[in-house]
């Protein structure tokens, strides 16, 4: 039976936060980030149900110290170290906590940790560390032509995703994965607008390319091997932003205008591990 964890994103963003503010030094706080982001890419990848499963599954055993998985491939040795330092931080900071609510809200953390590492996810946390540095636009986790055929292949799935994006005809919808009745829902959402008039204001668009028309701008666009995760273009005189989404390779070609009476709030708290 699918079960979600003990505590959502809200919660254990907050005791990361916390610990963030008890702990300045950038070595501790370059561990803390480390555990923000699998925080993060659990939810982005619509792995809630999942990791709850898992979570559950480790309620009756003793919980293994840390470094006790399977090796990852040589190219990802790294990657498991810094979470194999990141799990010694936390358990001590967990050892040391002084309610039972904090224990076991860093005890969850802990556990979305050793989720990775133990269902050998390296090679996909690791490019979406790269696509959170690159400040690519927002992560989705696969492409459709149709909401009919978006649909289909949810239904298809053994536990289906929640809480993460999807495409359909290059469009941001979120999916809504209600595990008591089976019931999938897509809303539309409006991330990219929102980070289409960000980027403006942060990053004021200077074309790397320019054509006459789209059709030319997609054929470019198609014929790069490697493209970036994100560049300017100039299509007749108008901006818009070339997107590369690795993970699902898909290509897409987002206009400006999409960004038109969405404003960007200023002055807001940072978010930890933002300098």
């Amino acid at each position: 039976m699918m079960t979600r964890p003990l505590y959502d994103l809200y919660d254990t963003q907050e005791a990361i936060g916390k610990q963030w503010s008890e702990h300045p030094s950038p070595e501790q706080r370059q561990l803390l980030a480390l555990a923000r982001d699998a925080l993060l890419f659990v939810y982005a990848t619509g792995q809630p149900y999942r990791f709850g499963d898992f979570h559950k599954g480790l309620e009756s055993v003793a919980h293994p110290p840390p470094g006790t998985f399977e090796q990852p491939r040589n190219e990802f040795a790294s990657l498991e170290e810094g979470l194999n330092s990141t799990r010694a931080f936390l358990t001590k900071l967990r050892d040391e906590a002084n309610s039972a609510k904090e224990k076991e809200v860093l005890q969850v953390i802990l556990d979305i940790l050793r989720f990775i590492s133990s269902t050998g996810q390296h090679g996909a946390f690791s490019e979406y560390l790269e696509h959170l540095a690159a400040d690519a636009p927002p992560y989705a986790i696969a492409s459709f032509d149709t909401k009919e055929a978006a649909e289909a292949w949810l239904k298809r799935q053994p536990i289906p995703p929640d809480s993460a994006n999807v495409l359909i005809a290059d469009t941001y919808h979120y999916v809504i994965h209600d595990e008591r009745t089976g019931k999938i829902r897509l809303p539309r959402i409006r991330d990219l607008e929102y980070y289409l008039a960000e980027l403006k204001q942060e990053e004021p668009p200077v074309a790397t390319a320019s054509f006459a028309t789209r059709e030319e701008a997609e054929a470019w666009l198609k014929a790069q091997p490697k493209p970036a995760r994100r560049a300017w273009v100039s299509i007749s005189g108008e901006f818009y932003l070339a997107v590369y989404h690795p993970n699902i390779n898909h290509r897409a070609l987002y206009p400006l205008s999409m960004a038109e009476g969405y404003e960007v709030e200023s002055d807001e708290p940072q978010e930890p591990g933002d300098s």
